[in-house]
């Protein structure tokens, strides 16, 4: 499973990359996690607002920090 946090490295996006790091670890899952920082690949993902998520290339949230529950709930799927 790969993980990607799409954003140009504001605070929000830290966040939501220390709540995804919380849910991995939490899980006990092997995934990778990567952040996507170009704005030019982001508005690939047709995402508009960051930050966002997107689960093996799969924008699941964007515009918004998930909390930890919510990003176990949507890895557990």
């Amino acid at each position: 499973m790969k993980i990607e946090i799409l954003g140009v490295g504001c605070p929000k996006c830290k966040q939501l990359t220390a709540n995804v790091e919380a849910a991995v670890k939490e899980l006990n899952i092997q995934v990778e996690i990567g952040k996507v920082t170009d704005i030019d690949k982001i508005t690939e993902y047709d995402v508009m607002i960051t930050p966002a998520l997107a689960v093996d290339g799969a924008v699941v949230s964007s515009g918004k920090v998930l909390n930890k529950d919510e990003i176990k709930k949507i890895l557990a799927r």
